[in-house]
């Protein structure tokens, strides 16, 4: 590297490992455990544990699983593990609108506590009041927050929450004799599961464009598209720009006006919390992700938990069951009419909420809200850092701050150096940290989303500039050392077009023995 560049900010070179999947470890005969066989006096006063199984739940033949010894499948593990970045590992500002945070082990050790771990969903409510008091009481919590006059914490996913508020705007405009109502209007920089939970419930998505200058909607542009057939506004603010619509209790008046709900995406509320409410901005619906803002681990997928909020008028419709106290007993509540049914298995991801409830009594009101000052404080901050690298723009709303993430702009650097996002990215793994770039499709040109949480400290962040400076510089001297990126991670590089074509990749080890035979052999070492 020429020694004009800056100093490398980390040494870092992660585990490479040429690790088998564990089905190909797999020996016959090899065991983990060997237990020992029953005593003759047990078989004779209780008889063979076989025979206790219904012959109807007996499988022909044991299960197909890999056989393998303990100490291989503690090495397989381990080594699989220190191929992977994660939260616990990494500074994950670069996780853009994810509110990668840091999660207390202490939640941790509650929610594998046997007391709860060992309770079963089937059980007598009069058996099970200490966790209907935790839901019920974590309901009092997220109100508070939002102003919301009850809550559903049964939705296991962000986009299952958004889904349960598309149903619930639906049975209500049908209660009134308004199915004809079969618009749903959310922004650009919503989170796009506004949009994409609307259509899967079966609604038209109305997408409102930003405003060049200010980076959201204006006024005007949602007044042109409300009509008769208008059924919600679903919307996100600060929206994935970390903007924050100033105008947001103008669009709620209009939409009301027109007949519409106005549904708050609140999956990230990280920089709001204590400072503004739901309620006062005149939402009907809300939802917060417990696995972001109330601190339960990100399960990239699951699990997960989307509570979801709704005025006096609307909480009719939520799922069944409602968690209530009667002054004595926690009760499950199922005589709930207009409810629009189940969204979940049960009563939701109780062990997620678990943590978030956990995690909310530790912060106190007080607490929340000094989370929220520091999360926007550490944003400013960054943007401040990031905004002196050489090729990064930050679009919109020139000269003003970001609430609790910023969506930057490598354009001007792509069109210098012939080198992407993509690139700076992968070779940003090479510093042992993350970077995310944007939903698709890219309106922000060349983007990359950052969004530190409370949890980083000014040293941190002083890193995670400094290794996006450090690669923008190289971008700058030896354009092709970024493009070949990354040289000291686990993996090589994806070739992306595989994962457009379902019959070259497989997600299970016995879809990649059907599918095995008819890949080219280029194929089979990299898309497994």
């Amino acid at each position: 590297m020429p020694p004009s560049l800056p100093p490398e900010p980390r040494r870092f070179h992660q585990a490479r490992w040429d690790e088998p999947i564990i089905f190909e470890l797999s020996h016959p005969g090899q065991r983990g455990l060997l237990p020992p066989r029953p005593e003759p006096e047990v078989l004779d006063q209780v008889g063979s544990p076989q025979d206790l199984i219904p012959p109807a739940l007996r499988r022909d033949q044991p299960p197909a699983l890999p056989e393998l010894s303990q100490p291989q499948v503690l090495r397989h593990y381990l080594r699989l593990s220190q191929e992977t970045l994660g939260t616990d590992l990494i500074i994950d500002a670069g996780q853009g609108t994810c509110t990668m945070k840091y999660s207390p082990k202490v939640n941790e050790r509650l929610a594998r506590d046997p007391a709860f771990t060992e309770l079963h969903p089937l059980q007598d409510e009069a058996t099970v009041q200490g966790i209907l008091e935790i839901l019920y009481r974590f309901e009092q919590i997220l109100k508070a927050i939002s102003g919301m006059d009850r809550f559903s914490l049964q939705p296991q996913a962000g986009s299952a929450a958004i889904y349960t508020n598309a149903s619930i705007v639906r049975a209500y405009h049908a209660d009134r004799g308004e199915s004809h109502r079969d618009e749903i209007i959310t922004t650009l920089f919503s989170h796009p599961s506004d949009a994409a939970a609307a259509v899967a419930a079966g609604y038209k998505a109305i997408i409102l464009y930003p405003d060049p200058e200010t980076g959201y909607p204006s006024v005007e542009a949602l007044e042109a598209a409300v009509s008769e057939r208008t059924a919600a506004l679903f919307i996100t603010n600060p929206e994935d720009t970390g903007i924050f619509n100033p105008h947001i209790a103008t669009f709620t008046r209009i939409v009301h006006e027109a007949g519409g709900l106005c549904v708050y995406d609140q999956a990230n509320a990280n920089g709001i919390l204590g400072i503004t409410r739901a309620r006062e901005a005149g939402f009907d619906l809300c939802h917060f992700n417990l696995h972001k803002t109330f601190s339960s681990p990100h399960g990239s997928g699951g699990p997960g938990a989307g509570a979801v909020g709704a005025t006096e008028a609307l909480a009719p419709y939520l799922p069944v069951p409602l968690v209530d106290f009667d002054g004595q007993r926690y009760f499950l509540d199922f005589d709930r009419p207009k409810s629009i049914g189940k969204v979940a298995m049960w009563y939701g991801n109780v062990g997620v909420v678990l943590r978030a409830f956990a995690w909310a009594m530790s912060m106190g009101a007080e607490g929340m809200r000094q989370v929220a000052e520091i999360a926007v404080l550490n944003n400013n901050y960054l943007l401040e850092q990031i905004n002196r690298i050489r090729g990064v723009e930050v679009p919109f709303a020139a000269g003003h701050r970001r609430i609790e993430q910023v969506r930057y702009s490598w354009e001007r650097l792509a069109r210098e150096t012939d080198v992407h996002t993509q690139d700076l990215g992968r070779r940003a793994g090479d510093f042992g940290v993350q970077y995310w770039l944007s939903h698709h499709p890219w309106y922000v040109p060349e983007p990359v989303t950052l969004e530190p949480t409370e949890s980083y400290t000014r040293e941190e962040l002083d890193e995670y500039a400094a290794i996006l400076a450090r690669v923008a510089a190289e971008a700058y001297e030896d354009p092709e050392w970024v493009r070949s990126a990354p040289h000291r991670g686990p993996i090589h590089r994806i070739d992306p077009s595989v994962l457009d074509d379902p019959n070259r990749w497989a997600v299970t080890w016995r879809a990649y023995l059907r599918k095995r035979d008819q890949w080219p052999s280029s194929d089979s070492s990299s898309t497994r």
